[in-house]
């Protein structure tokens, strides 16, 4: 529960291809994507395994995914890409 309150209080950063790709969304899908982010950390939120050193987490919202990472010491969530499920593992490895 603390880690759900201290996140809940955090900024939103975007990279520079999730700000493209959002854009590149019809209003109404871009709406839901943003509405997900601003609710993390709830929703359908797990951890990924990788081998980068930090952890990195996907948001699931219908057929999109968006990934992120959290600066607990800067309290920010920074959005690193947003795709569809089959293309986002595909272009973040």
């Amino acid at each position: 529960m603390l880690l759900k309150k201290a996140l809940s209080m955090t900024s939103i950063q975007y990279s520079k291809i999730a700000f493209k790709k959002i854009k590149q969304y019809d209003s109404k899908t871009r709406i839901r994507i943003l509405d997900a982010v601003a609710k993390l950390p709830y929703g359908d939120v797990k951890r990924l395994k990788n081998d980068t050193g930090f952890a990195t987490y996907r948001l699931r919202v219908g057929k999109y995914r968006v990934l992120f990472t959290k600066d607990s010491e800067n309290m920010q969530i920074i959005v690193v890409d947003i795709d569809v499920s089959g293309e986002i593992y595909k272009n973040s490895n």
